[in-house]
This record gives structure tokens, sequence and C-alpha cells, in this order.
């Protein structure tokens, strides 16, 4: 039995080598299911298993001239299926690490663009925060917050005890908070997190 199939394959092999399509369907019909078995396996994919029966048949049929020279076929497509799935695999796992990088630079780019336009919307509702302090409270909140000296610092250079420099900053803290409970949550957070 196993002569007697050797002597058929490698007939239809010369057949299939002669461009008979008819030898080239018997191969077909025979090989594809293990092609498809042996892929599906390697990939999990019963749709790129498919392709890859697909693609592997039109290389056999594109390099038929080739054939007679093949000693075992169902050793041959064994390898060039292996060797053809894991091309894929590679493929398509540099092309999903592609797509996770770019996906992650884009988010990057629209995080920083997001970040701005909270950037310039935070400092501009600030500076009308400011402006709703008492103008003691601004100026020590000024000198502390955007001047960055100490209370201290803002007590020598004001001429009144630290602990008027604290009373105001504290006032002027919660003044600037309240103003900013009534905006909405996301930008509350944004406003906490960069300027107090």
């Amino acid at each position: 039995m196993k002569n007697r199939y050797l002597e058929n394959e490698r007939m239809l092999l010369e057949r299939v080598s002669s461009g008979d399509q008819k030898a080239f369907a018997i191969i077909f019909e025979y090989y594809s299911g293990f092609i498809y078995s042996f892929a599906l396996k390697l990939t999990r994919s019963e749709t790129t298993a498919e392709e890859i029966v697909q693609e592997i048949f039109l290389k056999i049929w594109t390099s038929r001239t080739q054939l007679p020279a093949v000693e075992n076929l169902g050793a041959y497509l064994n390898r060039i299926t292996r060797n053809h799935t894991y091309n894929i695999l590679k493929r398509l796992s540099h092309k999903a690490l592609v797509d996770s990088e770019l996906s992650k630079q884009m988010s990057e780019v629209s995080n920083d663009t997001e970040n701005e336009i909270y950037f310039k919307d935070a400092s501009q509702s600030l500076n009308k925060a400011i402006e709703k302090l008492t103008p003691q409270q601004k100026v020590v909140y000024t000198l502390c917050h955007q001047e960055g000296l100490k209370y201290n610092e803002v007590a020598d250079r004001l001429n009144i005890k630290t602990s008027t420099v604290h009373s105001h900053m504290k006032q002027a803290l919660q003044s600037i908070r309240a103003y900013f409970l009534r905006l909405t949550p996301l930008f509350i957070y944004f406003f906490f997190r960069i300027f107090l």
C-alpha cells in the first residue's frame, strides 16, 4: 500500500509539474485538511489557517516545475507550512507591536494636547479666582505661590507677622478652592494636581 501510494504520488507530482490541474486538485483534496489543521494549531485562527492553505497551494502551483525534485510530499508540505506560518505569525506580531506603539504614541500626543488645553483653561480660571481675593490675600498668595517666597520672607517684605501671612494664605486657598468647586470634576482634579 505504501509503495503503491508513493508511486501514485510521484506520478501526480509529475503531472502537476506539467500543468495538470486535475492532478493538482487531487493533491489539494488530499493534503488541504492536513495543512489547515497544522496551521490552525499554530495560529489558533480559522481565518488565518484558511488563508495559509490557499497561499501554500498557490505557492505549490506557481513553483510546480520544482515538484519532481520533491521526494516526500508530506514532509515537504509540513516544512513549507511551518515556515510560512511562522513568517505570518512574525509579521502579525510585528504589526501588533507597531500598532501598539503607534497607539501609545498617538495616545501620548492626545494626552499632551488635552493636558495643554486643561493647563491653559486652568491658568485662566486661576487668574480669575485670584482676582476675587482681597488685596492682602492677593499679595500674599502671589508672593508665596507665584514668587516662591516663604512665609517669614513675605512677612518681612510686607512688615507683618508670619501668623498673619499664614492666615491670609489659608483664606486665599479656601477662596480659590471654593471657586474651583463650581467647575467640572475633571477640571477640578487637573487644577489641584498642578496648581495646589
